[in-house]
């Protein structure tokens, strides 16, 4: 029980630094986010839980695949941000958008034989 505290305090703490640190630059709080913690964090939680290295290296390449869709996302939301979209509206319209990569992704990924 311990444990899982404390991954969700880590994690709050990631969530919340990046939060205040965007008040103040954008520059910074990008580069924080766009940090591998969470995978980072994720590997080391489920090596430490499993010892499996293979676990851990089925869950980094299942990463590496589903990042790609994602990244779509981080393009269309500030170009409707700046196009003078409500941001609500933009933000459901980006992530539409990445819910429609993944399942090409996903779709792609079963016609090439890559599983996840």
């Amino acid at each position: 029980m311990l444990q899982y505290a404390l991954k969700v305090l880590l994690t709050a703490v990631v969530i919340v630094a990046i939060s205040a640190i965007a008040k103040r630059s954008s520059f910074w709080a990008a580069l924080l986010a766009s940090l591998p913690l969470t995978s980072l964090l994720a590997f080391i939680w489920l090596y430490v839980e499993t010892g499996d290295r293979a676990r851990v290296a089925a869950l980094s390449s299942g990463v590496f695949w589903l990042v790609l869709p994602s990244l779509p996302l981080f393009l269309l939301l500030p170009a409707l941000l700046r196009a003078g979209w409500n941001f609500w509206l933009a933000l459901l319209a980006a992530a539409a958008l990445a819910v429609a990569s993944y399942g090409l992704m996903l779709w792609l990924l079963g016609k090439l034989g890559v599983q996840l």
